[in-house]
């Protein structure tokens, strides 16, 4: 009989699968556990935070619009005839209207009338301007009104309320130096020479129709 190849208290050189499984898992187990604790980055992930409360989370971005104070309800319903009337955006025809109702009061003015100025002039172009160097909504001539300008605070007769307020102080001059409206008028346009008033009567006409709107419109309502 042939001496055994085993040593006498040695275990059997061929290994069992089962254990050999097990021995490699508990080992990777133990290098995961030791490489968990020593290297921060392979912790578990720590919970997310909360999310802030409402009132806490930064506003999101609006964009900017014009902020016009309330008008009455006259003025608003003015300034949707306006827009449509002269095909302008309804926030430009607000700024328009708002500006002639303060500056109306501000001169004793009619602000129909200075809208209705307005109209003749420019129709409601706040970049118009003329051969003879006239600018604006109202037709502003710089070059001649500059201590108006000055009296303002403002470097520039294009802006609608600069333009607007210089206007309205012109017509206001002009109807005190022409003895009433229609001769007024006729000193806004420097045609006082015109005995037909031509550019009277247009403002005059223009005013009429502005003012004929209103109670239809709200007859609609």
């Amino acid at each position: 009989m042939k001496p055994s190849l085993a040593r006498p208290g040695a275990p059997h050189l061929r290994s069992n699968p089962r254990r050999t499984r097990h021995a490699l898992f508990a080992t990777l187990a133990g290098m995961l556990a030791a490489l968990t604790g020593a290297a921060p980055f392979l912790r578990p992930a720590e919970p997310a935070a909360a999310p802030l409360p409402t009132e806490l989370r930064p506003a999101r971005s609006v964009p900017t619009r014009l902020d016009l104070s309330p008008l009455t309800p006259s003025a608003e319903t003015l300034a949707g005839v306006v827009a449509r009337r002269y095909r302008i955006a309804l926030a430009s025809a607000r700024e328009v209207v708002e500006t002639a109702f303060g500056e109306g009061r501000r001169n004793g003015l009619d602000p129909l009338l200075i809208l209705a100025v307005i109209a003749v002039e420019s129709r409601f172009n706040p970049i118009a301007e003329s051969q003879q160097g006239a600018v604006g909504l109202m037709q502003v001539m710089p070059r001649l009104h500059a201590d108006k300008l000055a009296e303002i605070g403002a470097s520039s007769a294009l802006p609608p309320h600069a333009n607007i307020a210089v206007g309205a102080r012109i017509l206001r001059e002009a109807i005190r130096r022409g003895g009433g409206e229609a001769a007024g008028l006729q000193l806004y346009n420097g045609a006082a020479d015109d005995e037909t008033r031509a550019y009277a009567n247009r403002v005059q006409a223009e005013r009429k129709r502005l003012t004929e709107s209103l109670p239809r419109l709200r007859d609609r309502a």
